[in-house]
């Protein structure tokens, strides 16, 4: 009988470390995109795991052999590991170390895409949702307060409507509601043709789509790499049928800081940046001095590459690609610790991209691997046309728990 228990044991043991493998977060099968290998552990870490394992194996357990000088009652003879059940335990101990996989340090084993190094915890900490927003503090809006002089106010938003250029699979749609202006009529004091002696009566709007429209600001849940978020977080973790239950744009603070212009255009001196212009720093550094100014930490970074003249003349031309910031800039920005990035385009980074393979590159890195939030379809055309190079920025947002955007109206101040 015990013969054959060891058997099943020794049997099952096998099949499950020889099957089961490492998972992607919650036992979900392991994936990896571009023909990737598994990058985890070396041979000589496995080795020095499975020697550990044996010799933990063989003279762990109790120090009392069978050939000790031992005292029993009623006659027994030692009932601990005989050497079949050692042999079950070496086995066991040895396919273990060999096939189980590294985790996320919240038990899940890992799995991630393209040769990806664990990017977490971010360096704003492991539980963190408003990444570089963390650099707005109060000295930083004070400073940003001081460049109002004049007290004009430009505004960085676009109109929403039904023919606003979109990305597809983006929706916008906007449907009047008279109704009060009948039911309104039922009521027991209606008079004339409203409610009261006032005759008042209301119009309201039904709106369907998505937020991803328009002038807008992203949440940094709003892009993945695999299924991880930023701090590595896992759409098993964050996702729910109402939302998400991080990063969603309840989380997001109001915006008040320093905006920084950034006229690509006027510092190449033309009107418009060709699609797919990787923007370098030299560029950022060049567009800088031109306009006398040097990032701060906290700073709202918005480019002006002339392609938002576009936005409701040549849709068409508008969403076929865009200029923007290359991989180098984005790094270069968030090591100057800005507060965000935004641009006159309708997504972040050229596109094509600097890598045709890995499509939307740029805005993937800055929210998922930095934390750094993004705002698009800005129309900073009238900055660079008055030659306002820095300014208060000041952006409010609806907090829609949730929502991994919001379409906003953003201001400079000066």
């Amino acid at each position: 009988m015990f013969a054959a228990l060891r058997l099943v044991i020794v049997i099952a043991a096998v099949l499950v470390a020889l099957f089961a493998g490492p998972t992607a977060g919650h036992g979900d099968p392991l994936a990896l995109a571009v023909a990737q290998a598994p990058w985890w552990p070396g041979s000589a870490l496995r080795l020095a795991t499975v020697i550990a394992a044996v010799l933990v194996a063989l003279f762990a357990g109790p120090t009392t052999r069978r050939d000790d000088a031992i005292s029993l009652p009623d006659g027994q003879a030692p009932w601990w590991p005989s050497p079949g059940l050692r042999l079950v335990t070496i086995i066991t101990v040895i396919l273990v170390a060999l096939f189980a996989g590294p985790t996320t340090g919240h038990g899940d084993p890992l799995s991630l895409p393209d040769g990806q190094a664990p990017w977490w915890p971010s360096r704003y900490g492991a539980q963190d949702q408003i990444g570089t927003l963390n650099e707005i503090d109060a000295a930083a809006t004070r400073a940003a307060a001081a460049l109002v002089r004049t007290g004009t106010v430009v505004d960085l938003g676009r109109i929403l409507d039904e023919d606003t250029p979109k990305f597809p699979g983006r929706y916008w749609h906007q449907t009047v509601d008279v109704s009060p202006h009948f039911t309104n009529l039922h009521r027991a004091d209606a008079v004339g043709k409203g409610w009261g002696k006032n005759e008042i009566n209301w119009i309201t709007e039904i709106q369907a789509g998505t937020f991803q429209v328009g002038t807008q600001l992203d949440s940094i849940g709003h892009i993945q790499i695999g299924d991880r978020f930023y701090n590595g977080w896992t759409t098993r973790d964050v996702v729910e049928s109402w939302g998400l239950n991080h990063f969603g744009m309840e989380t997001v603070p109001p915006i008040v800081t320093r905006g920084v212009l950034v006229d690509v255009a006027g510092y190449l001196n033309v009107d418009r940046l060709d699609k797919g212009y990787v923007i370098t720093v030299e560029d950022v550094e060049g567009a800088l001095r031109r306009g006398g100014v040097e990032l701060r930490a906290g700073d709202a970074v918005l480019f002006y590459t002339g392609w938002g003249r576009l936005w409701g003349k040549d849709n068409d031309a508008f969403l076929a690609g865009e200029p923007g910031p290359g991989m180098a800039v984005i790094g270069w920005l968030y090591d100057h610790h800005v507060a965000l990035v935004g641009s006159d385009t309708w997504s972040i980074g050229p596109v094509p991209g600097e890598d045709p393979e890995r499509p939307f590159l740029v805005p993937q890195t800055m929210y998922v691997k930095l934390g750094l939030f993004g705002l698009e379809n800005l129309a900073t055309e009238e900055l660079a046309t008055r030659g306002v190079y820095q300014f208060l920025f000041v952006v409010t947002h609806p907090r829609t728990r949730g929502s991994t955007a919001a379409v906003i109206a953003p201001a400079a101040v000066y």
